[in-house]
């Protein structure tokens, strides 16, 4: 079991439950090993457990910033647990998900909602309102602002998700959506991380629409 995977599952857990609580077993291991089976599925090349180690990483480095820190980590469980290529609604599933199985633990129902409205963010289909999503989406879009080398992978990796749609269509949907991030004002909410990813994620997002 990867060391990060163990130590951010026990700490976000024995926050929102406490440890020994719920309906999962002892501190939701039975769940964790669900999440992680679910980014380990076999139409995910970068929807996988290599992008949930990347974010509870950098959450790592910016839980500082957060207001529920504990929160922000297990929407990053979360977030991405439900992906079908050729669905939708992925998020809104992932989200209720989230909900039943916090509730079912004994997670207070004012902090199951808030981790509910966190993983609703990660649609990124509009700006968000308080600091934990903001934290939240930052660390979603860090890939944006990667190294080069690490963002080119991105880029294969979402074509591989998508390999059923025509070469000449992906490339003209996915240039749209890398649009819509580059034409935004900002891109990054928190000041360390737009100060850390602003301008790389950028010139990446040039190069990947040119």
């Amino acid at each position: 079991m990867n060391a990060l995977f163990e130590s951010s599952w026990r700490r976000a857990w024995s926050a929102l439950v406490g440890p020994g609580a719920g309906t999962s077993g002892p501190d939701g291991i039975a769940l964790r090993d669900e999440l992680l089976a679910c980014y380990a599925e076999p139409q995910r090349h970068y929807h996988t457990q290599q992008h949930l180690e990347e974010c509870l990483a950098l959450l790592e480095q910016v839980r500082d910033l957060a207001e529920h820190p504990e929160e922000v980590e297990m929407a990053l469980w979360f977030h991405d647990a439900i992906y079908d290529v050729k669905g939708s609604g992925n998020e809104e599933r992932s989200a209720e998900w989230a909900h039943r199985a916090l509730v079912a633990a004994g997670v207070t129902p004012t902090a199951a909602e808030r981790v509910r409205q966190l993983v609703l963010v990660t649609r990124h289909d509009g700006v968000p309102g308080n600091v934990d999503e903001q934290v939240l989406v930052d660390i979603d879009l860090a890939i944006l602002g990667a190294e080069r080398p690490r963002f080119d992978e991105y880029e294969r990796q979402i074509r591989d998700e998508y390999a059923f749609v025509p070469g000449f269509l992906f490339c003209r949907k996915r240039r749209q959506i890398l649009r819509t991030f580059l034409d935004r004002p900002v891109l990054y909410s928190t000041a360390m991380l737009r100060e850390r990813l602003e301008a790389r994620a950028r010139e990446n997002l040039r190069r990947a629409i040119g």
